[in-house]
C-alpha cells in the first residue's frame, strides 16, 4: 500500500470517531497536525479528504479541520497539539510523524487521536498493543522504519564491493532514529557493509552531513524516509547530484522531481 493510500485510510479511521459526534455537533473539527509543510503534503491531504468523503465528510459542508504544520521542525510538535486541545477538535489526526503522534498523547487523554506513523507504535510507546491499543489512541503504521534495511540492502547489490554506504538520519526524531540506527547497524553486520550514519535536523546540518559524506569517502547514500527529510525534497536531491553520489529515498516524491531512487 502506497503512503497516499494509507492517508486514506486515515480519513476513513477519523470518520469512524466523528460519525457519533457529529451527531451532536453541527460541524465537528478535525485537528490535522504534521511535521511536515502543506506543499509537500498536498497530496497526501488529497487522500485523507477522499478518505473522509467514502465515510460521508465534506470539508466545510459537515466537517471542518483545523490544520498545524511543524514544517520539519519537530520541537513544535508539542505546542501546536496543545492549540488544537485548546481548539476543542473533536479528534485530532496525525499524519505521518512519530513525534507527533506521542505529543499529542503526551497533551490529551480525551481527545481521539488517529496516527499514521513509520515506526513500530508499540516500541515507542504510542500504545499498549496493535491489537488492544487502550486510551484514547489508535491509528496505521507501514514500518519505514523496516523499509530502510531493504534499501540498504539493494544499494549495496547495486554498488562496487567495499563501497561505503552513508545513511542519513534525524536525531531530532528521537524514537524513529533510535530504531533506524539498530536497523541499519544490524543489517551492515549481516551483509558485512561499511556503514557511516550521519544526522541532520535543519537544512544546514544537511549540507555538513554532505561535507561528512565527502570526507568519509562514501560512495552511496540512503535516506530515512522521516518526514523532516520530505520537507527538504529539493535540496536532498540537488546535492545528491552535485556530489554524483547514487541515492535511495524512502518515497517516490523524490525520483519524481530528480532523485535516482526510491
Amino acid at each position: 500500500m502506497r503512503r497516499r493510500e494509507f492517508l486514506g485510510v486515515l480519513g476513513s479511521a477519523a470518520a469512524w470517531s466523528l460519525a457519533a459526534q457529529a451527531q451532536q455537533s453541527a460541524m465537528p473539527v478535525i485537528g490535522y497536525l504534521s511535521g511536515a509543510t502543506f506543499e509537500m503534503m498536498r497530496e497526501y491531504v488529497a487522500a485523507f479528504h477522499r478518505g473522509l468523503a467514502d465515510a460521508g465528510f465534506a470539508e466545510g459542508r459537515n466537517v471542518a479541520i483545523e490544520y498545524r504544520w511543524a514544517e520539519g521542525h519537530n520541537d513544535r510538535l508539542r505546542a501546536l497539539a496543545t492549540d488544537l486541545v485548546r481548539r476543542q477538535v473533536a479528534i485530532i489526526v496525525v499524519g505521518g510523524s512519530t513525534p507527533g503522534a506521542l505529543a499529542a498523547k503526551a497533551v490529551t487523554e480525551t481527545v481521539p487521536i488517529v496516527f499514521f506513523v513509520g515506526t513500530d507504535p508499540v516500541e515507542v510507546g504510542l500504545v499498549a498493543s496493535l491489537a488492544q491499543p487502550g486510551g484514547n489512541i489508535t491509528g496505521i503504521t507501514n514500518l519505514n522504519v523496516e523499509l530502510l534495511k531493504k534499501c540498504l540492502e539493494l544499494m549495496q547489490s547495486l554498488v562496487p564491493p567495499a563501497t561505503t554506504i552513508a545513511v542519513l538520519v534525524n536525531p531530532g526524531n528521537i524514537p524513529q532514529t533510535a530504531t533506524e540506527k539498530r536497523t541499519v547497524q544490524d543489517a551492515a553486520r549481516v551483509l558485512g557493509a561499511r556503514v557511516v550514519i550521519l544526522n541532520a535536523s535543519s537544512p544546514s546540518e544537511i549540507e555538513s552531513a554532505f561535507a561528512t559524506l565527502v570526507g568519509e569517502r562514501a560512495g552511496a547514500l540512503v535516506v530515512s524516509g522521516e518526514t523532516f527529510f520530505l520537507t527538504q525534497r529539493d535540496r536532498l536531491v540537488e546535492l545528491a547530484a552535485r556530489h554524483a553520489v547514487p541515492t535511495i529515498y524512502a518515497y517516490r516524491d523524490f525520483p519524481a522531481t530528480g532523485g535516482l531512487m526510491s
